[in-house]
């Protein structure tokens, strides 16, 4: 089943590239900020809320990881 269509694995593929695209930027900001429209500018959001919210995305990364451990 894809990933649009179930919930749990939609949240897992928007939480992982958050958590990709902000630690991606830390490395190697340059490839990020470079263009900030379009698609590859997407990227570039995800990293601003990667940045921004990371106290709410670890804990988010937390309780997906408990419950697909625990609870699937």
């Amino acid at each position: 089943m894809s990933a649009l269509f179930n919930f749990q694995s939609l949240l897992t593929v928007l939480l992982l590239m958050i958590c990709t695209c902000a630690y991606l930027r830390s490395l190697f900001p340059s490839i990020i900020d470079r263009s900030k429209v379009g698609v590859s500018g997407t990227f570039w959001k995800f990293a601003r809320i990667g940045e921004r919210k990371s106290p709410y995305i670890a804990a988010s990364c937390l309780i997906m990881a408990f419950s697909l451990l625990f609870l699937s």
